[in-house]
């Protein structure tokens, strides 16, 4: 249905075209890019070093729910470097205090233990749930269990692939790490099933991203949170890409009023300019780490701390999280509308949608890249799924217009 990669790279104008292959010849190949090579950002829009623009669709997994270059967090991180950006936790800085207390404050707990990768908070997460078995709930040294779900992306360490169920994150990494069960996403009583007196956590994604935006059934996370209050298990909500107004609500736990006891948080969290990510739960979690057994020379540096008070801020407004659900009522109308016209199925929450491309359109990436040719850059996933996460501050009127490329893109126009 479009021109093959090597082809669209070799029609690309020159500029991009050699910075392309350029880049490509000294990278371990464990992406596989468009061949668009970006130069500068704004909003939701970006250009390439030809001075060709298009629309951001994918935003960065997320990690640019704000857009790019937003203002106020721009001044903020330029303010910041200039005047103090790492001292390592051996030492406390002056922009620590507010930056804990703002997070712990918009996710209703105590404490807020700050990392850098959303890859690290999961990993956090795990060490406190199993400290938290032992040390609280008590369970015998080393037989700890924590309940995962199949379909699950949870990050790149060699602990988090080894429960993962995709065969390209997973094989030829082992040997894993014990103390996982996998359940069916979205199977309550199979995980209800699978709580012992062993299980000390259940880790979920309230929506999975990286599985093509897949929305579990209505009262799944309620039932988790009541399951784990009666059976004593802690629950970690894992909103790295669900979180932070993404879904129409500050995290995606809200649309069933649910609180877990951990929040995994991260991308959005530093805007697209730093790496931030934290856990935020409360003290009698938390609590059981002790000085010496967690760290990071990185987390919770200056910076990180400085642009993740004033995402906090925005998100404290209320308006992204409205805007999304604004936009998302107009974004799930326009790809409702294309099944049976190229699309097969679409999952939409907020201004995040997984589209089911009828595989006799093309591939996934097919249709990405003849999005790109359009001017328009989003992300396929699982062969023919294409995930959309615009940033939430695209306007009304561009974002009909990508959607206008996708609908002349799958239907053949």
């Amino acid at each position: 249905m479009t021109a093959s990669l090597t082809e669209q790279t070799e029609h690309t104008e020159p500029g991009a075209a050699a910075e392309f292959t350029r880049a490509e010849a000294r990278t371990a190949h464990n992406y596989h890019p468009l061949p668009v090579v970006v130069a500068h950002a704004e909003g939701a829009w970006m250009t390439d070093v030809d001075g060709r623009r298009y629309l951001d669709l994918l935003a960065g997994y997320s990690a640019l729910n704000f857009g790019h270059s937003h203002p106020r967090l721009l001044e903020t991180a330029h303010a910041q470097l200039d005047r103090l950006t790492l001292t390592s936790r051996a030492f406390v800085h002056d922009q620590f205090a507010d930056f804990t207390a703002k997070l712990g404050d918009l996710c209703g707990k105590e404490l807020v233990l700050p990392m850098n990768t959303g890859a690290e908070a999961v990993e956090t997460a795990l060490k406190v749930m199993r400290k938290w078995g032992y040390e609280v709930k008590g369970v015998a040294a080393d037989q700890a269990e924590i309940i995962v779900a199949s379909g699950n992306f949870h990050g790149r360490t060699t602990t988090i692939v080894g429960f993962s169920d995709d065969p390209d994150a997973r094989d030829g990494f082992g040997p894993f790490a014990p103390g996982f069960v996998t359940v069916p996403y979205g199977d309550l009583a199979a995980l209800e099933a699978a709580i012992t007196p062993r299980t000390v956590g259940v880790l979920v994604e309230p929506i999975q991203g990286e599985g093509g935006v897949v929305i579990p059934p209505a009262g799944y996370l309620t039932g988790i949170r009541e399951a784990c209050t009666r059976e004593n298990v802690l629950f970690a909500a894992d909103e790295i890409q669900a979180g932070l107004g993404r879904t129409g609500r500050t995290f995606a736990c809200d649309h069933e009023d649910v609180v877990p006891d951990l929040y995994v948080l991260g991308k959005a969290l530093g805007a697209g300019i730093v790496p931030v990510s934290a856990v935020v739960a409360d003290r009698d979690v938390l609590g059981v780490l002790k000085p010496g057994q967690h760290g990071s020379t990185f987390g919770g540096n200056a910076l990180a701390c400085a642009v993740g008070s004033a995402v906090v801020d925005l998100l404290a407004t209320g308006d992204f999280q409205r805007r999304s659900a604004e936009l998302g009522e107009m974004l799930r109308e326009r790809l409702e509308a294309m099944v049976g016209h190229g699309v097969v199925g679409v999952r939409v929450r907020g201004l995040w949608a997984g589209v089911d491309v009828d595989p006799a359109v093309g591939t996934g990436r097919e249709v990405c890249e003849a999005l790109m040719a359009r001017g328009v850059l989003a992300k396929d996933t699982h062969g023919s799924t294409i995930r959309l996460a615009p940033p939430l501050v695209v306007s009304e009127a561009d974002l009909a217009w990508g959607l206008d490329q996708l609908a002349a893109v799958v239907s053949g126009a």
